[in-house]
């Protein structure tokens, strides 16, 4: 008689089969913890997050575009900056040194926006044709490349006409999605990203095709975000791109003269440091500079601007009027200031982008709508908001603006939303700062530019509240907290 056993596997026994596997897993899990750590809280590279001494200048120029719709429903573009760049590359003498995050000319099928990435293009090199010897500086984010998989022809004829191109590199920066981050740096990096592409660009039906180590790179979400104008004569810093698909968003822009040049060049170099290497344009303020006038300025990069929006905000008080004109806000620690303000008697007045396109594709309003909602019911109404009246493009605007019942007024803005990933030194991005007397052309300028559209002076400019909040924003609102949480989105 055949007794039959029944085997059982030993616990013990299979445990022990393949320990190097169980080590090596933990040892790699152990591996992407100390690089999101250390990728998220490493020192900040040299220059990085700079702030410039204070100035006192005569003057500083508010440069505006609006779109906006007619009476009889026509949309009127009222465009001052990009004329002005235009401008600016004419009169240069010396240098020219830009950097300016978007600069391509693709678009979405059935699009026709203005040439100005083209326009721009021929401008420089046309005046580096006239003076070869002028050193003329293009920085750029590597977006415009397709994140690097394929060349941008408009880069491409600057570089064959002399001009220094500088495509910035932002490893060397912190990490906003430091979980996506740590497994792309261990795995991924190694491989860069050129090559014949063969997947969709997201961005224009006419942009090359991307391969996928370029969707992998995107992934990160790390940009030179900056945009900023310089010669040895005058800076532009403003919330714009020169981008075909970006030329009717409204924006706002500054012009200053004088010292700070210097220092809008320092924190230039930071980039071309971590890039590569290069040289700024060598620039002496001239003699008659004497560091007097009735406006104080500053230049700020990075996490100094969320410093400098804090700290203003914290001292807004009863009597005092904050504006807010914004394409992005989502910053926690700016929401808990504003609604600090707002109980301590401030004025508080927002207008935001519905966040409902972007260069053709369709957006669901995060982050804006959600935290409108948000603002409004934690102030009970004390928080003004409107809505820019937007049709296909964006209210672009990044601007502050405080007026004080006594004292300078304030006002701030550049490429910088009021966002994690834009004031937390994740992103280059560059703002200034400017304290002026109320009764100042630039100060009066600022004023009647919110005056105006949040009071459709003479046009419908902004909405009510209401206009975008429906019954889905507490879904997005939740939404829009999972984003935050986990670092997965734009801003």
């Amino acid at each position: 008689m055949v007794s039959l056993r029944r085997h059982t596997s030993d616990p013990k026994s299979s445990r022990g089969k393949f320990p190097y596997i169980r080590t090596g897993l933990v040892l790699l899990v152990l591996w992407l913890i100390a690089v999101m750590l250390y990728q998220t809280y490493k020192p900040l590279p040299t220059g990085i997050s700079y702030e410039s001494p204070e100035y006192r200048v005569d003057q500083v120029e508010f440069l505006h575009d609006l779109t906006y719709p007619s009476s009889d429903g026509q949309m009127q573009h009222e465009q001052q900056i990009f004329q002005r760049m235009m401008q600016i590359v004419q009169e240069a003498e010396q240098f020219v040194l830009v950097d300016m995050f978007l600069f391509n000319n693709y678009q979405h099928k059935g699009q026709n926006f203005p040439p100005v990435s083209t326009e721009f293009t021929e401008a420089l090199v046309a005046k580096k044709n006239q003076h070869p010897d002028m050193d003329i500086w293009f920085i750029t984010d590597e977006v415009n490349t397709n994140y690097n998989s394929a060349p941008n022809p408009l880069l491409e004829q600057m570089k064959q006409a002399g001009i220094h191109v500088v495509i910035t590199d932002v490893d060397p920066l912190r990490d906003s999605t430091p979980v996506y981050s740590a497994v792309w740096r261990t795995f991924f990096q190694w491989f860069g990203q050129s090559g014949d592409g063969w997947i969709k660009n997201l961005m224009a039906t006419d942009g090359p095709d991307v391969t996928v180590r370029s969707y992998l790179k995107l992934l990160n979400v790390k940009a030179n975000h900056r945009k900023v104008f310089v010669s040895e004569k005058t800076a532009i810093v403003s919330s714009g791109n020169i981008h075909d698909a970006s030329a009717y968003h409204s924006n706002i822009a500054f012009e200053v003269t004088g010292p700070i040049i210097g220092d809008i060049l320092q924190s230039e170099q930071a980039v071309l440091d971590i890039s590569g290497g290069g040289q700024v344009p060598a620039y002496t303020a001239p003699s008659s500079d004497s560091n007097t006038g009735d406006l104080r300025i500053r230049y700020l990069t990075e996490g100094k601007v969320n410093d400098a929006v804090l700290h203003e905000i914290n001292q807004a008080g009863k009597g005092d009027t904050l504006w807010l004109g914004m394409f992005y806000v989502a910053s926690p620690k700016v929401l808990e200031a504003l609604l600090e303000a707002a109980k301590r008697g401030t004025e508080i007045r927002l207008v935001l982008d519905p966040n409902e396109n972007a260069f053709g594709q369709e957006k669901i309003g995060i982050p804006n709508r959600p935290v409108a909602a948000e603002l409004h019911d934690k102030s009970n109404g004390k928080i003004q908001i409107r809505w820019y009246n937007t049709t296909k493009e964006q209210y672009h605007t990044k601007m502050m603006y405080l007026a004080k019942a006594t004292g300078d007024h304030i006002v701030l803005g550049g490429s910088t939303n009021f966002t994690p990933r834009n004031m937390n030194d994740y992103n280059l991005e560059n703002d200034l700062w400017v304290a002026a007397p109320p009764d100042n052309k630039f100060t009066l300028d600022i004023a009647n530019y919110f005056e105006r559209i949040w009071n459709n002076d003479d046009a419908e400019f902004t909405l009510n509240l209401d206009e975008f909040q429906e019954k889905t924003t507490f879904l997005k609102g939740i939404l829009y907290k999972l984003q935050l949480i986990l670092g997965l989105t734009t801003f």
